[in-house]
């Protein structure tokens, strides 16, 4: 629809449009959640403005239901008076999926569904609502010694349905997988009101498509997901970490590969980060400190976790010994307290904050097979800098899965506006050579809005209109997160 912006790459706030639902249709929404729950006028700021104020919205109302069958109702009703809905889990996304960018949509906010249903260590599995924050879930399963391994940088106001309908990715997809490996079974509302109660616990279930997956990453354009039942895997009884210097990413390619050939499965991280990344934590990132004694081109943190205690330590050790004595490692040092742990993962945490003081910074979310991520790195930085002289690539990520977080920063001193209104044009150039390499444009941030004029570019063509024609059947008045995603 036209009234859905564009990516707002020049950063300027956009006023969507003005469009507004009649009083009595406002009063038939409220009444579904009640008065303290229904919000308009300022009240609704906080869930029409992103974290990082690319995108600003507009709605007529933000409802805050508190049980699935509110849900329903509100999808019951919104269906028969085709009015725009717009879900909302934690509103961290970075696509702009989670803002209603029209003045007479509805944002269904799931913050209020909050409820952990039941836990199963039994069974390895949780029910969690929506609204659960990730952080809390995480907690959870670890009261029960057990682990969710979902783990993202946004865990502490982040949500599980909002993770669902991104996909999320993080730090453990390296061994457990993305969002959608961790979930058994769902509690959908669909778009006319009906639910899908589809809360299985089965491991093994052949009876018919595989419907789960249809909605994890829909971006709430589908349904609007209100429970899941997640996995749940033995909480690590070791964990072993280590904070490596690299002459290249060929090196840590290396590296990750003799680590896996000697640990299997017990390698649970593997993120590398650049030496110009480290140097820009250095400045503003509270308590950090060169781990290393020397600079070093690259580096890898990497994490080695285990249910069985002992041992991981010196399989890391001599992982790593190995790797020096064949000159694919320059420096090592082993985390010796839970204090020194946290402060490498503070390193890798801190790069997209402190990238900020820098100046401007064109993002990439995008991934490449594994075994080229050296080779697209080289290629990008070269052709970055050659279009862009000065511009300074900070490249890092989740390495062992092929996801790097591509980000150029504006070159020092130069014009902030100039660098970004560059955006699109850096942009092409970068998704160039990921296609080169089989890549994806978004390997966990999702679409929204931001690349949804993209997803044409990218996608074939039958896979576009498969993803059409399941947008038509399941919502075919179009009143689920118009604008997203297609």
């Amino acid at each position: 629809p036209s009234n859905i912006p564009e990516p707002i790459m020049s950063f300027r706030p956009h006023i969507a449009s003005q469009s507004s639902l009649p009083p009595e249709t406002i009063e038939r929404f409220s009444e579904i959640v009640g008065e303290k729950y229904a919000l308009t006028g300022d009240a609704m700021q906080p869930f029409l403005r992103e974290q990082r104020d690319l995108y600003q919205g507009r709605a007529a109302l933000v409802l805050k239901p508190g049980s699935t069958e509110e849900v329903a109702a509100i999808l019951k009703l919104a269906n028969e008076t085709k009015t725009p809905i717009v879900p909302q889990g934690g509103n961290t996304g970075l696509v702009g999926a989670q803002i209603s960018f029209d003045g007479g949509a509805v944002v269904v906010s799931m913050v209020r569904m909050n409820k952990i249903r039941e836990v199963s260590a039994a069974g390895n599995y949780m029910i969690c609502e929506a609204g659960v924050v990730l952080q809390n879930a995480q907690d959870e399963a670890l009261r029960h010694d057990r682990l969710f391994p979902l783990s993202l940088g946004a865990e502490g106001t982040c949500v599980i349905g909002g993770n669902l309908g991104s996909n999320a990715g993080g730090t453990g997809a390296l061994a457990y997988g993305v969002a959608r490996d961790l979930v058994l079974g769902l509690e959908v509302v669909l778009a006319d009101g009906r639910i899908w109660h589809g809360l299985r616990k089965l491991k093994k279930d052949n009876t018919g498509y595989d419907l789960r997956h249809i909605f994890i990453g829909a971006e709430g354009t589908l349904g609007i997901i209100t429970a899941a039942v997640l996995k749940l895997f033995p909480k690590p009884r070791a964990v072993e970490t280590a904070f490596v210097g690299l002459e290249s990413p060929e090196d840590a390619l290396a590296v990750l590969n003799l680590l896996q050939s000697r640990a299997g499965n017990a390698v649970t991280g593997f993120e590398i980060m650049s030496r110009l990344g480290m140097e820009f934590d250095f400045r503003p990132l509270p308590g950090a400190r060169d781990p290393l004694s020397e600079p070093h081109p690259w580096y890898a943190l990497i994490e080695l976790s285990s249910p069985v205690t002992g041992g991981l330590r010196e399989v890391l050790e001599h992982a790593l010994s190995e790797a020096a004595e064949k000159g694919i490692l320059r420096d090592a040092v082993f985390a010796a307290s839970e204090a020194q742990r946290a402060a490498f993962w503070h390193l890798r945490t801190g790069l997209s904050e402190t990238q900020k003081p820098e100046g401007g910074s064109i993002k990439h979310d995008v991934s490449v097979p594994v075994a080229d991520v050296p080779a697209f790195l080289a290629e990008a930085s070269a052709a970055v800098v050659e279009l862009i002289p000065g511009a300074r690539p900070v490249p890092f990520g989740h390495m062992g899965d092929g996801n790097i977080h591509y980000n150029i920063s504006q070159p020092v001193g130069s014009d902030r506006a100039a660098f970004l209104a560059r955006w699109d044009e850096v942009n092409a150039l970068v998704h160039k050579i990921v296609a080169k390499y089989g890549g994806s444009i978004s390997a966990e941030h999702g679409i929204g809005v931001m690349k949804r004029d993209l997803l044409p570019e990218v996608k074939d063509p039958v896979e576009m209109e498969m993803m059409r024609a399941l947008k038509r059947a399941f919502d075919p008045n179009n009143i689920l997160n118009p604008g997203k995603m297609l």
